[in-house]
């Protein structure tokens, strides 16, 4: 079975990842995909997301709102799909980094890449990071997908004491992960209040470090 093909995050203007062997249909969907999140984007951007309905960024598109809707669930959806593949990704990283890093070290390093994106182009996710932090609706969204993130983290961690991927993870195991999504959260939203002045990495360390014990 081919991998999922998910688009990148909305403004950026890079096109869809995909597998080796991907179908062409699959690349095109991929491609309308990512059009569509594009357009949304701008437009909550420039008149507001709630001010924006799902017909309108159909007809900015050019397709109509069926169309959108076979692509994305919602208008939230265009938006925080950016979000899909995170937590694979980070936990990928926990759970193949240096066996002799604590938790709290092994984490930090799993949440600096996560945040790589806002670095390497900050110009196109600064906008996005400020339009989630502003937004009830997209930031209550990207909470409950990081819900999935916490838990995958979690059983990293347990993997890497030593445990059992099928088995229900340890509390400690599921605190700290979600302490650590907390930690990226609260960098990202104070770097965007910054309009990106402040040091992404810096803030994220200080976050660290105010919960790190021993």
């Amino acid at each position: 079975m081919n991998e999922a093909v998910h688009a990148p995050p909305p403004g950026t203007g890079a096109p869809a990842s995909v597998a080796a062997g991907t179908s062409t249909r699959d690349i095109a969907r991929a491609a309308v995909r990512t059009r569509l999140a594009e357009v949304a984007f701008e437009l909550f951007r420039r008149e507001g997301f709630d001010r924006v309905t799902v017909k309108e960024v159909s007809a900015a598109a050019g397709v109509s709102r069926s169309t959108f809707l076979r692509y994305f669930d919602s208008k939230e959806d265009a938006i925080l799909s950016a979000f899909e593949v995170l937590d694979d990704r980070v936990a990928t990283v926990l759970r193949t980094g240096p066996a002799d890093q604590d938790d709290w070290t092994a984490l930090r390093h799993a949440m600096t890449t996560l945040l790589e994106p806002f670095r390497r182009a900050q110009r196109d996710f600064l906008p996005l990071a400020l339009l989630v932090e502003t937004t009830p609706a997209l930031s209550a969204g990207r909470r409950e997908k990081q819900v999935g993130w916490s838990d995958a983290l979690a059983r990293a961690l347990a993997e890497r004491a030593g445990g059992s991927s099928s088995a229900a993870p340890p509390l400690q195991s599921l605190v700290r992960a979600a302490a650590a999504v907390e930690c990226m959260n609260i960098a990202v939203a104070q770097w965007a209040r910054s309009d990106g002045r402040e040091d992404l990495d810096q803030l994220l360390d200080e976050a660290f470090s105010a919960l790190r014990v021993g």
